[in-house]
């Protein structure tokens, strides 16, 4: 489509005489056209100096606009260097022109705009900096690089900051850029040498860049965004800046690298060092404490800059001032840092982009980043207006009421219309980002009413690690407040200011949750929650207080993702992580903000016990399946990949059966299938035994080891063939002959629940059906039943129960029903984990009765409950006596009782009709089956 049928609006001529020159200048364009050049060269006398200037190529310019546009890059990209500066400087004339004819007819979007001013702007920076390295390289200045590395520019890279960063660049922007090279190019006593020419060389290129000339300039450069500008010099090397970033980098430091973009020069080694630059960036957990900071900023630019006064148009900065552009850009930045650690998709460059994915991930409300785009749009359109009047770095308000009716044509707009319509948006914006960094309610919640809480543990919270900072105790102070009129609204105030004491306590540092609760004040009534009730997962919380990150992620209430789901999941989460070490950190904070969540929900009673031990199963086999690859991939660095056909990981006991609780250990067992192969194959060889024995050790050990994240599980592996006296890892054959002649009764009773989760597919089938095919033969149901009622007696005599509510041991409790269960299995020559189908199975082959299968099943299923609700609330079987309070009503309720009295008595009278149950089926052998 032609350019003039696709203008939309115009300027209306302010300098009717301007506008007069220009038409008699450039006589053969349609009306249309014509409208939009006259009203352009009556409003601004830049853009009048312009189209006189280029009158006899803009006519044709604009019949293709984007073809122009991509003739004039051509004719950039051809220039020799003795000509660069000339023609840059000629080649951004008709840039600016062409861009902004488009942009005052609504041809081309604000995106287009600020993206193409962006490509001129790197292909101006390219061209600049190739000749300068390249005069550097040609007089022998840069050690070791020739001609042949002007593509890379000898290593230097110009990352390009701020708005060219995100392509958003402003018409008559400045560029802001930061120069780096890569050391690892040069011998290290070169270093000093190359440093020094690449320092010349960014001179050099800013010289051509900014230097004005009597036909104009090309770009204003500014360089300070480097670290520590007043110090370094303007090109340093990457591993310098690195190391300033790991120690001393600051917020604003950390927003500025969300746009910044490798523009010219070694674009690979820039994408590298960005990449080195991403835990500085983005932080691991969320970062509410950057609010602070980013409101700080806005007060400091304010003060500086006198924008601290009430809003008026006259003079008004448009992009520093209140409502500003600058003012949108802190909030969508400011929000990605928060979340960009965890939610990946918002580590984008523009601010529109960023706006959008903010909603999409709910961190903000879809009407607020609606509202603030529509808002950042016609404030970059003022902007640009502002600056087109006389191509100046500015974005003042014009002071005078002629200026003012000069920016209100150039705007196609009536000056009343748009004054009224601009100062409302400003307002609007205004109000917005100040409810944002300076959120209401905390300050201003009256003081509970009538109730005492105990003053001498609310004066010793100042002296608590997590409160000794300046910066915690002020934002603490804020927030005291919410926190004390919570506590006094809870059903027991006083036991539940206890419990938040315990959690305040053993915190270790405050900034950041404080800053989070501060935020999001909805997480204070749930940490009330959480410690009136369960002190054991409060004491947790304050060991891992970034698990709360996850409450607040958007899908933590969201419907269970299911065992598939939680894989890719957790395979995504170690597949970001390059290095081993941060792969086991990444697998621990993956499984305690999952687990995190499976006991929140229980505890609100969104899912019942038996839901909780299929959801702690299905993490923990997520989690060993997603980390067992990695395992096998480092060990195989060293000691070459697996020997034939590779290990798998046999889930035991309770993982095996799908079901676990809070605190449970895993059962594992590692087999292995050589294939006859004697050794591995890489730079540290080992004989097979040996090989699939270190690598068993390797897994307990990334599995096991107490790194900064803390360990994934316990792991027990005294159900291997042979016990603790075999080896770690069995060999495929050996095991099958081992469970066909050697194994006892009680390792086919494991065997039943017994379940390959990790390792080589075709390995793992195989071990499933040699599973099945070993528990269908027949079995002499007396021995099974005599070894049975012979490990009862043995658990019995070496484990009594620790109180009336362990529901664990004992007769016809937990233990003691599982084992029936295998029993019901093996007899029945069949396949079921669970404890409700192989109690089915004992049915169906006549040795359990339903009224049997019934006692035990109901049993089973209460003390399972109590059990799940116990380990949130200790590591210990609760004593009945002692336990009161939230922690009681939520045992009660798990158990559908109504006092502790009456919850002790049917526990006791279900585990009697379990042991009746029990000591009746072991009397009773059942008859062979063929």
């Amino acid at each position: 489509m032609s350019f003039d049928r696709r203008l939309t609006r115009h300027p209306a001529p302010h300098d009717p005489d301007a506008a007069e020159e220009v038409r008699a200048a450039l006589p053969d364009l349609s009306k249309p056209v014509e409208a939009l050049v006259a009203g352009a060269g009556g409003c601004s006398p830049y853009l009048h100096g312009l189209i006189l200037r280029e009158a006899a190529w803009l006519p044709d310019a604009l019949e293709e606009p984007e073809a122009s546009f991509d003739a004039v890059m051509e004719e950039v990209r051809r220039l020799e260097p003795t000509e660069l500066g000339r023609g840059l400087r000629r080649a951004k004339g008709r840039v600016a022109l062409l861009i902004g004819l488009a942009d005052l007819g609504g041809v081309w979007p604000l995106e287009e705009v600020t993206a193409r001013l962006s490509d001129f702007a790197d292909l101006a920076v390219q061209m600049a900096l190739r000749e300068a390295v390249g005069r550097e390289i040609a007089r022998g200045k840069l050690p070791g690089q020739e001609e042949a590395d002007l593509d890379t520019a000898g290593g230097m890279v110009v990352l390009a900051m701020g708005k060219m960063g995100a392509r958003e660049l402003n018409y008559s922007s400045d560029i802001d850029l930061i120069c780096l090279f890569d050391e690892t190019r040069f011998e290290p006593g070169d270093i000093p040498e190359a440093r020094a020419s690449f320092v010349r060389a960014t001179r050099r290129m800013c010289a051509t860049l900014s230097d004005r000339t009597a036909e104009g300039y090309v770009f204003r450069t500014d360089l300070r965004l480097r670290p520590d500008p007043s110090v370094t010099p303007v090109c340093m090397s990457m591993a310098a800046a690195e190391t300033y970033y790991e120690s001393l980098g600051r917020t604003w430091e950390r927003a500025s690298y969300i746009k910044a973009r490798p523009a010219a020069g070694d674009i690979e080694a820039g994408q590298r060092f960005l990449a080195t630059l991403k835990p500085f960036v983005w932080r691991r957990h969320l970062d509410f404490a950057a609010i602070e900071d980013a409101h700080n900023m806005r007060l400091r630019i304010r003060q500086a800059k006198g924008f601290g006064r009430g809003l008026r148009l006259s003079g008004h900065n448009m992009k520093l001032g209140r409502g500003g552009i600058r003012e949108i850009e802190f909030f969508t930045q400011t929000r990605q840092i928060i979340a960009g650690g965890r939610d990946r998709s918002l580590r984008v460059r523009g601010t529109v982009e960023g706006l959008a994915r903010l909603a999409e991930g709910g961190w903000v409300p879809g009407e607020v980043a609606e509202e603030l785009t529509e808002h950042y749009r016609f404030h970059r359109e003022v902007e640009h207006r502002l600056q087109m009047l006389r191509d100046a770095q500015t974005h003042d308000l014009p002071s005078s009421d002629d200026e003012f009716e000069r920016l209100a044509d150039f705007m196609g707009r009536e000056r009343a219309e748009f004054e009224g319509e601009l100062l409302d948006r400003l307002k609007r914006v205004d109000a917005i980002i100040e409810r944002f960094f300076a959120p209401e309610g905390a300050d201003e919640e009256p003081p509970a009413q009538g109730v005492d809480l105990d003053r001498t543990i609310i004066a010793r919270w100042p002296g608590y690690p997590a409160l000794r900072s300046a910066r915690a105790t002020e934002i603490f102070n804020r927030i005291r407040p919410t926190i004390l009129n919570r506590l006094a609204a809870a059903t027991r105030p006083q036991e539940a200011l206890v419990a938040l004491d315990g959690f305040l306590a053993g915190l270790p540092a405050g900034v950041q949750l404080l800053s989070l609760f501060e935020a999001n004040p909805q997480l204070i009534d749930l940490l009330l929650d959480i410690a009136g009730t369960a002190p054991a997962l409060a004491s947790y919380l304050s060991r891992n207080p970034g698990v709360f990150d996850a409450v607040i992620a958007g899908d933590f209430f969201a419907p269970w993702p299911g065992l598939d789901g939680l894989r890719a999941d957790a395979e995504d989460a170690l597949a970001q992580e390059g290095d081993y070490e941060r792969k086991l950190d990444a697998a621990r904070r993956w499984r305690r903000e999952w687990l995190f969540r499976v006991g929140v929900h229980h505890l609100r009673g969104l899912i019942d016990g038996a839901r909780a031990g299929e959801q702690y199963g299905e993490l923990a086999e997520a989690v060993v399946a997603a980390l067992f690859p990695d395992v096998v991939a480092q060990f195989a660095r060293r000691h070459g990949p697996p020997p034939g056909r590779g290990a798998a990981v046999v889930a035991m006991g309770s993982l095996g059966a799908g079901r676990l609780n809070a605190g449970s250990d895993l059962d594992l067992i590692v087999i292995y299938d050589a294939e006859g192969v004697e050794a591995s194959d890489g730079r540290k060889p080992l004989a097979t035994r040996t090989y699939y024995a270190r690598l068993t050790q390797a897994l307990i050990t990334a599995i096991t080891a107490q790194t900064a994240e803390g360990r994934l599980y316990e792991v027990d592996m005294r159900l291997r063939p042979s016990g603790n006296q075999g080896p770690v890892a069995t060999a495929w054959p050996a095991f099958k002959t081992y469970q066909q002649e050697e194994a006892w009764v009680w390792e086919h009773l494991a065997l039943t629940r017994a379940r390959p989760i990790a390792g080589d597919a075709a390995l793992c089938e195989d071990i499933a059906a040699f599973r099945r095919e070993l528990l269908s033969r027949p079995v002499e149901a007396a021995k099974v039943l005599e070894e049975v009622a012979e490990m009862r007696a043995r658990i019995r005599a070496a484990k009594p129960p620790e109180g009336p509510l362990d529901v664990k041991l004992g007769p016809g409790r937990l233990q003691d029903i599982e084992l029936v269960a295998q029993a019901a299995v093996l007899l029945a020559r069949g396949d079921a984990r669970k404890v409700e189908a192989a109690l089915d199975l004992g049915v169906a082959i006549g040795w359990l009765s339903d009224a049997e299968r019934d006692a035990l099943g109901a049993s089973y299923a209460l003390c399972w409950e109590v059990m799940m609700a116990a380990r949130l609330l200790s590591e210990r079987a609760p004593d009945p006596d002692r336990v009161s309070g939230s922690a009681e009503s939520y045992l009660l309720r798990v158990s559908d009782t109504e006092s502790m009295d009456s919850l002790v008595a049917r526990l006791a009278e279900c585990a009697e009709a379990a042991e009746g149950a029990i000591d009746a089926a072991l009397a009773r052998v059942p008859e062979e089956r063929t």
